[in-house]
Order: structure tokens, then C-alpha cells, then sequence
């Protein structure tokens, strides 16, 4: 059997039924799909969970040393400088540096295979810089953590988020419509956010035995 995961405008009455209240207007929509945004948001702050991480490859040119990710990269959290292919193909870890260390790097034009790669977590993206200046044509092999797509407009889907989290989304809709609609309401649904999103949380980690860790040095 199928799983069944409820439509989102049946997630966003759900929530307004859990505060105690109806969705009635045309406003009532908006406002719901405004948290929804701002919780997407919000789940990006907290940080590593198994479905925003998504791997890709970027060319690297020789004489270039910074690139720009994708647009909706929050983070890069596995990174390797790849040479050749097929069964010639290896791949080389790169360092991850914070902003100082490579300040403070006094030859930063120096040219050969890139060992360390700088992540600028910017205000209009994420930007990578590695070290030395790539001497000739590689290709960059990466893990990333990405951002959760919002509502523009109109009422959307849940696609990307996986079912699992279903329960927390809305006991999170729920929760944040209580502080702007029924604050009375909202530490309960405060509490019941917390507990539905842990588990979920606890739920999506990885089942190797080995569990790499992100370094938070490098973060802005």
C-alpha cells in the first residue's frame, strides 16, 4: 500500500483545526502558506537532516580559483578535487579552511592541485575558493546541503519534503499560527513541535556506521 500523505491545503486546515480555528479566506490561505515559507526557513537553522543533501560536480579550470554554487546551496559539506576518469578516476579530499585561515594565507596565487577549499557562506550565495590556484582542468566532486523550496504563490505541494516529516510541518504551521492568531494556545503546540520534529530528525540519520560531522570553524 501506498503511502498517503495528505494535500497540502488539508495540512494547512489541519494545523488551523489543531490552533482551535478555521480557514475561511482568501487571508487565511496567505497567512498559512507565509509561515509555511518561514518555517522552510527555519528548518534550513537547524541544521543537518538526510533529504537537503544532495551531491553534484562542478568543472574546474585551470588559472580560476573561485566558483559560485548552485543557487539554493546552504552549505558544502564533502568536498574532493577529481582527476581522471573511468578507472583511472581519483578522487582527493579537500581541507575546509575558515575565512582567517585563508587570510591569512601569504601565497594565495600560488598554482598546483587544489588541497583546501575556502566556503564563503555570503549573503547573495555560497562561493567557493580553493588553494592552490588550480594548475589545469579538474573536476570538483561534492556533497551540499540544500535549501527548502517555498510557496510564490498559490498552494503548492509537499514534494520535497519527504513523508516522514509530514507531522512535524504541520504541528510547525500549527504552532506558528497559534503565536500570531491564539497565543494562549501556543506553548502546547510549541512542545508538540519540538517532539514531532526530534523524531523526525532522529529518524533521517544516517545508518552507516561512521557519521562524518560538518566543520563548524569555516561557518560565517
Amino acid at each position: 500500500m501506498a503511502v498517503v500523505v495528505p494535500t497540502l491545503p488539508e495540512l494547512f486546515e489541519d494545523a488551523y483545526e489543531r490552533v482551535g480555528l478555521e480557514m475561511q479566506s482568501g487571508y487565511d490561505l496567505a497567512t498559512a502558506r507565509r509561515s509555511l515559507n518561514l518555517l522552510m526557513l527555519e528548518w534550513q537553522n537547524r541544521g543537518f537532516n538526510m533529504f537537503m543533501v544532495d551531491s553534484g560536480t562542478l568543472s574546474i579550470s585551470s588559472g580560476t580559483a573561485t566558483y559560485d554554487m548552485p543557487v539554493d546551496t546552504i552549505d558544502v559539506i564533502e568536498h574532493q578535487i577529481r582527476t581522471g576518469s573511468g578507472t583511472s578516476q581519483v578522487d582527493y579530499n579537500l581541507g575546509r579552511i575558515s575565512a582567517a585561515e585563508y587570510a591569512r594565507q601569504g601565497v594565495k596565487n600560488v598554482t598546483g592541485r587544489p588541497t583546501q577549499i575556502y566556503v564563503d557562506r555570503a549573503s547573495d550565495g555560497v562561493h567557493i575558493t580553493l588553494w592552490p590556484v588550480p594548475d589545469q582542468a579538474y573536476t570538483l566532486s561534492y556533497y551540499r546541503m540544500k535549501g527548502l523550496d517555498g510557496l510564490a504563490s498559490g498552494i503548492g505541494t509537499t514534494a520535497g519534503i519527504p513523508p516522514r516529516f509530514v507531522p512535524a510541518l504541520v504541528a510547525g504551521l500549527a504552532f506558528d499560527l497559534a503565536v500570531k492568531k491564539k497565543p494562549e494556545s501556543a506553548p502546547a503546540l510549541k512542545a508538540l513541535y519540538e517532539e514531532q520534529f526530534q523524531r523526525a530528525a532522529d529518524e533521517d540519520e544516517s545508518r552507516a556506521t561512521f557519521r562524518a560531522v560538518p566543520d563548524m570553524r569555516g561557518y560565517r
